[in-house]
């Protein structure tokens, strides 16, 4: 895989290879972060117009939290797709005015014209997340409907969702049930603030780390990335890991999946530490 950026060799280094099949893709949310630049992450000097050139090339995927808060343009969707290396992959919330929506069976044109733009990332387009904060009433049977409603694939273009229901009230044995049918996975978000759990719903994982430390160069101990390179590792393989929390038994083992473990929140200045030491060792141990 050739993931070079012409006319900056020092800046935008290629990155190792990685598995390719499935793959395992690590990250951070975002890439506009003023405590990254200067030196923490992004090189002293660097213009911020290409400091997603330069953080597609450090890491494997990013989650895009600005989509949350309004869609792009295709044509912006267009413009990061081409500033990112191959292989490289998005994933995306979905916009909040569809996500607080008092009526979720009404959602259906803004659910199309979100996908239908952020489709011009291309091959760069990975998972799409729909998000219910805490505090959101959820009624079941809108909430089955809604899930109904998300599209497979777009033109000739598969799709994959992830839920994120933040509501542990919501969060049982019936959502999970929902999710496997419809091949969506869920968050595992590694957090006291939000339902935190690991049973596999679809064919890929999607989790958030969020115990970063400032005190800690690369967020996290050496021996906890040493665990979560291994839980990512069997996650790829099929398996389930047993020392996660679960809502239900952990699954037998399956076939491989591919996995997103994006580094989000808490000491969020340390994040892309995390996830860059994350993938030294995943392509140390592959």
């Amino acid at each position: 895989m050739t993931r070079k950026a012409s006319n900056a060799p020092d800046l935008f280094a290629d990155l190792p290879a990685f598995p390719a099949a499935p793959r395992i893709r690590v990250g951070i949310g975002g890439w506009t972060y003023v405590p990254w630049r200067g030196g923490m992450f992004y090189p002293v000097g660097l213009v911020q117009r290409r400091e997603l050139e330069y953080a597609s090339r450090q890491l494997t995927s990013i989650e895009v939290n600005g989509t949350y808060y309004g869609a792009q343009k295709p044509a912006t969707y267009a413009k990061w797709r081409d500033e990112t290396p191959e292989g490289f992959l998005f994933s995306a919330k979905a916009p909040q005015r569809i996500m607080e929506s008092r009526a979720l069976a009404k959602t259906a044109h803004q659910i199309e014209d979100f996908i239908g733009g952020i489709v011009e990332l291309g091959d760069k387009l990975g998972p799409l997340v729909w998000q219910f904060d805490k505090g959101r009433r959820i009624d079941g049977a809108e909430f089955a409907g809604f899930v109904e409603s998300l599209p497979a694939e777009y033109g000739a273009r598969k799709l994959r969702h992830v839920l994120d229901v933040r509501d542990p009230g919501f969060v049982d044995a019936d959502y999970l049930a929902l999710a496997r049918k419809h091949g969506m996975a869920t968050v595992f978000t590694d957090s006291e603030e939000h339902p935190s759990f690991a049973d596999l719903t679809a064919d890929f994982v999607y989790a958030r780390l969020m115990r970063s430390r400032s005190s800690v160069a690369t967020g996290y101990p050496d021996a906890e990335l040493a665990t979560w390179c291994q839980r990512a590792l069997r996650w790829a393989q099929g398996e389930d890991p047993q020392d996660l929390p679960h809502l239900a038994s952990a699954q037998a083992a399956g076939k491989p999946r591919d996995v997103f473990i994006y580094f989000i929140s808490s000491a969020k200045e340390r994040n892309p530490a995390a996830a860059m030491a994350l993938l030294q060792r995943l392509g140390a141990v592959r």
